[in-house]
Parts: structure tokens; sequence; C-alpha cells
């Protein structure tokens, strides 16, 4: 018995990476660290959001900012003071990798480190509408 998706439609056609996208983040289920995903409201026409990351205790170098393809990549990496003597440890320096796909045609604008959370702003400027005229060839 073969398993039915909602991109098995005949009339879809090119969208198996995007199943096996979703099929990835359905399986991600890491809450760290915690985050907030913003629509801001412009005077433009684009489409704007904003992506906030709580990152408390990771400094601008601790973190990374990336995209790869159709990918928003963030990292942080924290390490160790092995010079410290903890008589308690409740904050432990932790690693992370947070991805969020993109649509196409979203781009990152700007990123900040402010109080501890980290802002990404994303737009996607209006694309240009594209028609084309394909030529049927006639054959005898």
């Amino acid at each position: 018995m073969t398993r039915m998706t909602p991109f098995s439609s005949p009339l879809l056609l090119g969208f198996d990476s995007m199943e096996k996208t979703l099929e990835r983040i359905a399986k991600s289920g890491d809450g760290y660290p915690p985050y907030n995903i913003e629509r801001i409201r412009g005077n433009n026409d684009r489409e704007q959001l904003r992506i906030i990351l709580a990152v408390a205790g990771f400094s601008n170098d601790d973190l990374e900012v990336t995209t790869e393809d159709n990918q928003l990549i963030i990292r942080g990496r924290q390490t160790e003071e092995e010079n410290r003597e903890y008589l308690h440890r409740g904050i432990a320096a932790r690693q992370f990798q947070r991805i969020f796909v993109l649509a196409d045609g979203m781009r990152v604008s700007a990123a900040a480190l402010k109080n501890g959370l980290l802002s990404i702003d994303l737009d996607r400027p209006e694309p240009e509408r594209l028609v084309k005229r394909i030529n049927i060839a006639v054959q005898d």
C-alpha cells in the first residue's frame, strides 16, 4: 500500500524536494532556543517577517547566521571556561542549530543582538510578473 501525500497529485510537478523538507522539519523536535516569528507591518507592499531567538548568554562571536539554498541556519556555540570552579551549575554552555526553510524570494535583510535576543529580519520583494509565451511546434 502506498502512502498518499499532499504532493502526490499529478498536477504538482517538481515538489519532491519540498516534500522531503517537510518530512525533515516534522522529525526535528528540539525546542531550544525558544523563538518568536512576527509579521512586521510597514507602509510598503513587501512581506516582512522578524524571527527573534532567546539566546541569553551568547555573545556576538558565539553566534553564526547563514543562508544556504533556501534555508536560514542559525548556530550558537559557547565554549567552556576550564578555569572556573562551580559550587552550583544550573546554566549549561549549550550549542544549538536552528534551521528555518525560506520560501522562494525570501531574503535576510538584517540581524541584530540586543539584550539576549537575536533578531533576524526577512523580507520578500514583490516579484516581477513574468509572462512568457511558448511557441507551439506544428509537425506535418
